[in-house]
């Protein structure tokens, strides 16, 4: 999901220890200005109408919240601008918004691999931390708003990849419980379809169409094969045996139909389309899934379990929404309260209950109510904890787009898995060269 820019500024030890490529420090090509991020300080001024501007809510619950905040500040309305519903075309809207310095947009719900090149190149604003009750959220995805050691983003929601399976037709096989490897959920793919009822089944899906889920899901097959994308020191480390095995899975899952040819066009709507329409046995995606299927046919016949990986529980790729102020805004001052309000536990736990969307607060997965009503809030809470960040880099946009481009060539048979991580290897070091 992102292109990039600037480097200016040497890179804070917290960001090396997590992981970050090397340029995250440095200058970068792409379509930003290159500017560095020089903090400014930031004044809250100003009341009166903002916006909101997000991806297309599919849930249908984020206008019931800003109602109720318009409901109480007729004098400092939110309006809700409904981006599209793939990440790559919001953020880029984003950009385009920054870059002419337009004061159109004010809050934005950004990927939580954005923070770093909206910081660096001062599109979003620093914010106070003291005002946000950071301590009471999980620690993993209170990083993903910070950039050089400070807080440019506030968690909304978090997110972890999850397998959904249809509990009905793997008890009916005599499976009794899910897969934790993909050798198992193979084999019970072939038990399942054996039944008339799952004669036109399809086994597997996730995302895989050429966009950011693509990125998503390639990190989570090599994170869950043993392979990394950077090293520790932040180094491109997709050229490794581990990697291979990683990629090989979805490969070979494309050639002998376990996933479905048409998967290769599969964004998470799709495939939670697929799913609740009783094409797929198994699927890979988000939690929000969880509360639309149970309104759909396939109510009480669903369960969801930890991804599964090459030799036991896979490992999920970090994902979530979190608040940013444009720089070009107007009226900060509700903006910021605004915020607070988006963001408050209160809000979290209405989006759990309404579009099971996964709360930045940690004692909400531990709450013996939630967890009655939605029994896979422990395997959530451990895939988010467990979660692999993708490479929080400055210029993300060309990192994403390079590893979507090889993955994509290989899934499609143009080149070998081994071609596409040696080319991908390649590109991934002259980014981090630039």
């Amino acid at each position: 999901m992102k292109t990039s820019t600037a480097r200016a500024i040497q890179c804070s030890a917290a960001l090396a220890a997590a992981g970050l490529l090397l340029t995250a420090c440095g200058s970068s090509g792409g379509s930003g200005s290159g500017q560095s991020a020089q903090a400014a300080p930031v004044s809250f001024k100003g009341r009166g109408p903002i916006s909101y501007v997000a991806g297309k809510d599919t849930t249908g619950t984020v206008q019931t919240i800003i109602n109720r905040w318009n409901k109480a500040h007729p004098k400092e309305k939110v309006t809700f601008i409904q981006l599209p519903t793939d990440a790559d075309s919001q953020r880029q809207q984003m950009i385009q918004n920054a870059e002419t310095k337009s004061d159109a947009y004010t809050v934005l719900a950004t990927d939580v691999v954005w923070t770093s090149e909206f910081a660096a190149h001062q599109w979003i604003e620093p914010l106070p931390a003291n005002q946000f009750p950071l301590g009471k959220m999980l620690q993993p995805v209170v990083e993903t708003g910070k950039y050089r050691g400070k807080l440019y983003a506030v968690p909304a929601s978090s997110n972890g990849g999850l397998l959904f399976y249809r509990t009905d037709l793997l008890k009916k096989a005599g499976v009794t419980r899910p897969p934790t490897t993909w050798a198992q959920m193979t084999a019970d793919c072939a038990k399942v379809k054996k039944l008339p009822e799952a004669k036109n089944m399809s086994c597997y899906a996730g995302q895989f169409q050429k966009y950011e889920g693509l990125t998503v899901n390639f990190a989570e097959a090599v994170n869950s094969a043993g392979g990394q994308i950077v090293d520790a020191t932040g180094k491109p480390d997709v050229d490794t045996p581990q990697a291979k095995k990683g990629l090989d899975f979805l490969v070979h899952s494309f050639k002998d139909k376990t996933i479905p040819k048409e998967a290769i066009t599969y964004q998470e709507e799709d495939g939670r389309q697929a799913f609740q329409a009783g094409k797929l046995i198994f699927l890979n995606n988000w939690p929000y899934v969880y509360s639309l299927a149970q309104k759909s046919g396939i109510k009480g016949k669903f369960a969801v379990a930890p991804l599964p990986g090459l030799n036991g529980p896979g490992a999920s790729s970090l994902g979530g929404s979190n608040l940013a102020l444009s720089s070009f805004a107007k009226n900060k001052a509700t903006a910021l309260d605004f915020m607070k309000f988006f963001t408050s536990e209160e809000s979290a736990t209405y989006f759990l209950k309404n579009a099971s969307l996964a709360p930045p607060y940690a004692d909400l997965y531990d709450s013996a109510s939630l967890d009655k009503q939605y029994p896979y809030l422990p395997d959530l809470k451990q895939s988010i904890t467990k979660a692999v960040p993708r490479p929080r880099v400055v210029q993300y946009g060309d990192v994403t787009a390079a590893i979507q481009n090889e993955v994509y060539a290989a899934l499609t048979g143009k080149k070998s898995s081994a071609q596409a991580l040696k080319d991908l290897q390649g590109d991934l070091q002259k980014l981090t060269a630039q």
